[in-house]
């Protein structure tokens, strides 16, 4: 006898509660979604491109290929690839590819860090 009074309650909670999940998530007065989640989305602002995520691992080994010190340059190239999302094309040069978040990383002695 408890149980149906307890089945006919949760049915009543559900049926009178707002189901917001039958509707999506909710939406902010900006029109965006707002709540967490944790899903890996990308956070964009209304004036930006979304860039999507590159393999850095990939991407630094090429680009420390031909480097006299590779373990230093992966280790160096993935700290810079994961701040910046930017690999610059070759195996040396061409900094001024990625944009002035990875020319302008340098160490404490004031040293430019990415390779």
């Amino acid at each position: 006898m408890a149980a149906r009074f307890l089945l006919l309650g949760v049915l009543a909670f559900l049926c009178l509660s707002p189901a917001s999940f039958l509707h999506g998530a909710p939406v902010g007065f900006d029109g965006n979604p707002r709540g967490g989640g944790g899903g890996g989305g990308m956070v964009r602002r209304p004036n930006e491109r979304v860039m999507t995520k590159i393999d850095c691992g990939w991407e630094c080994k090429r680009r420390c290929g031909a480097h006299s010190r590779p373990n230093r340059c992966l280790r160096v190239c993935g700290t810079c690839c994961l701040r910046c999302n930017c690999v610059p094309p070759g195996t040396s040069g061409n900094r001024e590819m990625c944009g002035t978040c990875y020319t302008g990383m340098t160490t404490h002695g004031n040293k430019t860090k990415c390779p």
